[in-house]
């Protein structure tokens, strides 16, 4: 079936909404975290916890807005059927880190509609120039969260393992988009654009794990 700007709007509107609203996306998986018993973690550790699942979850949210826009412009409809359920596996990652932040004791940072609405507009004017350009920066985009899932995994307290679990799935699944963007005729960025991601992937994991 063939698709309206309205319809469109509507459907992305609605993804809002779910990525945005608490307690509203649901998994298709259960969480990792299931498959391990709640640890008793001393306050500084707890805190550190909650800091790096909540920076995991705004990595979410840019993710579900990155997807949703280039979805939105992709050209050709083979690369948007890709986007939108590479989004699908993502909400799984979005409803487990909610889901470990409120085990924790706390909640998602307070500036994630800001950090949607941008990567919102990255996403939809990459699509717009290219699926090429829109593909290499799912690639680079996903590369840029392998690097911080590997160093939370390390960073976590070790008895944390609920937290543990849901980063090691999410990296495997971080890691198969990657591929899949690449492998799709994705354009691979070179370094100096991706030392340039890492600076501002920065300001985001520096925001988000107080706020």
């Amino acid at each position: 079936m063939l698709l309206t700007k309205l319809d469109k709007a509507v459907i992305q509107f609605d993804r809002a909404l779910q990525t945005l609203v608490p307690k509203v996306a649901k998994a298709a998986r259960p969480s990792p975290a299931l498959q391990h018993p709640e640890a008793l973690l001393e306050p500084t550790e707890q805190r550190h916890a909650i800091g790096l699942m909540r920076i995991n979850h705004t990595g979410e949210v840019c993710a579900q807005a990155l997807y949703a826009g280039q979805a939105t412009t992709a050209k050709l409809e083979m690369v948007r059927a890709e986007m939108e359920h590479a989004a699908d596996e993502e909400v799984d990652h979005l409803v487990w880190c909610e889901e470990r932040l409120y085990e924790l004791g706390s909640r998602p940072s307070v500036l994630n509609p800001l950090f949607y609405g941008a990567s919102f507009c990255i996403g939809a004017g990459a699509g717009m120039i290219s699926d090429k350009l829109s593909l290499g920066f799912v690639a680079a985009t996903e590369d840029q969260v392998c690097l911080h899932l590997d160093k939370h995994m390390a960073a976590l307290p070790e008895q944390d393992q609920r937290s543990r679990a849901i980063l090691e799935q999410m990296h495997i699944d971080e890691a198969k988009h990657k591929q899949m963007a690449l492998d799709s005729g994705g354009y691979e960025f070179p370094q100096p654009v991706m030392r340039v991601m890492t600076l501002v992937s920065k300001v985001m994991t520096h925001s988000t794990y107080r706020i």
